[in-house]
């Protein structure tokens, strides 16, 4: 029986975590209705895709006030949206939008995340969505006091990136697009979410350092800014840097990269599952997810730029994949 499912988008990482869901939903027979909140790359990466959307909201800065008044106004905007379309399911990674309007016009829905310090967000989503996916590296008892218990709770094995990166095969072209050359070192360097509210809207002061560090090695350097401001002050900060002027194939990047520095942790967890080199500069309380990794060798927690080690990478071992219909069945229950 064909069900309508509606999925929200509310950053560039869900694009990546929930199309492979959303291609397996319709491949069945389902329609997948999308929503997204234009914020960052998250509408070039949908346009690059070429799935319909609905644009909804708009981004309310890295303050409290702010936030929660864009939240309001998206919420509502969701609401009427969603009323009278006769969704069966809903879906997200994190909105704070679809569990309040799933509550209000009883469509059942999952709210899924892998970072369980976002306090404001989780004390929301996990007592307003029917079901909480998280992978198993979390502890239960970090997510009770939010009200995701079992039943409710349900924790998927591995880790997300395993089940998107199934199967991918990096494109090398976004080296030529971006004018690198693949026989010298290739560095990729991500910047802070400074919109994140559990960051309080900060700037990481280690991303000039690295980048110097990376520059006086040789390096060629590709960062990916996460808002206009911070790709026009990288351009001021050296010429020499590449600078992407809008969203790029950053999987095939982090694969394909010598080493990867990264102040977010959708990269940081990419680069890792990928067997790639990665440095966190995440400036949050660590999450068990970044927890196991780091207890495996695969990320580390750079505090000092001279830690870096810029040199070729000559062989990379990949953490396994997963068959993303293991992750579907959990997450959209029909």
């Amino acid at each position: 029986m064909m069900a309508s499912v509606w999925a929200d988008l509310t950053n560039p990482a869900h694009v990546i975590v929930l199309r492979p869901l959303v291609e397996l939903l319709e491949a069945r027979g389902h329609e997948v209705t999308l929503t997204a909140r234009p914020l960052s790359h998250t509408t070039e990466l949908l346009d690059d895709w070429g799935h319909p959307y609905t644009a909804i909201g708009q981004h309310g800065g890295a303050g409290k006030l702010g936030k929660a008044m864009a939240a309001g106004s998206r919420t509502a905007q969701a609401f009427a949206f969603a009323r009278g379309k006769g969704f069966d399911y809903g879906f997200a990674h994190g909105s704070t939008d679809l569990p309040p309007v799933g509550r209000l016009l009883r469509i059942p829905n999952t709210t899924m995340f892998d970072y369980e310090w976002a306090t404001v967000q989780h004390s929301l989503n996990c007592r307003l969505a029917t079901r909480v996916l998280i992978p198993d590296a979390i502890p239960a008892q970090r997510v009770a006091r939010y009200g995701a218990r079992p039943p409710k709770l349900v924790r998927y094995p591995g880790l997300k990136e395993e089940y998107y990166l199934s199967g991918f095969k990096p494109d090398e072209s976004v080296l030529d697009e971006l004018g690198i050359d693949s026989s010298q070192v290739v560095a990729v360097v991500r910047t802070a979410p400074s919109y994140a509210l559990y960051l309080g809207g900060s700037e990481n002061d280690l991303v000039p350092r690295v980048l110097q560090r990376l520059i006086g090695e040789g390096a060629q350097v590709v960062v990916l800014p996460r808002t206009d401001e911070q790709r026009q002050a990288l351009r001021r900060l050296d010429p020499g840097l590449v600078v992407p002027e809008r969203a790029v194939d950053a999987r095939s990047l982090a694969a394909l990269a010598d080493l990867v520095v990264s102040a977010g942790g959708t990269m940081v967890r990419e680069a890792a599952v990928l067997g790639t080199p990665v440095w966190s500069i995440f400036e949050g309380r660590l999450g068990a997810v970044d927890e196991l990794l780091i207890s495996e060798g695969r990320v580390r927690l750079l505090r000092d730029p001279a830690e870096l080690v810029v040199e070729k990478v000559s062989k990379r071992k990949r953490r396994a994949t997963r068959d993303p219909g293991e992750l579907l069945r959990l997450a959209v229950p029909l």
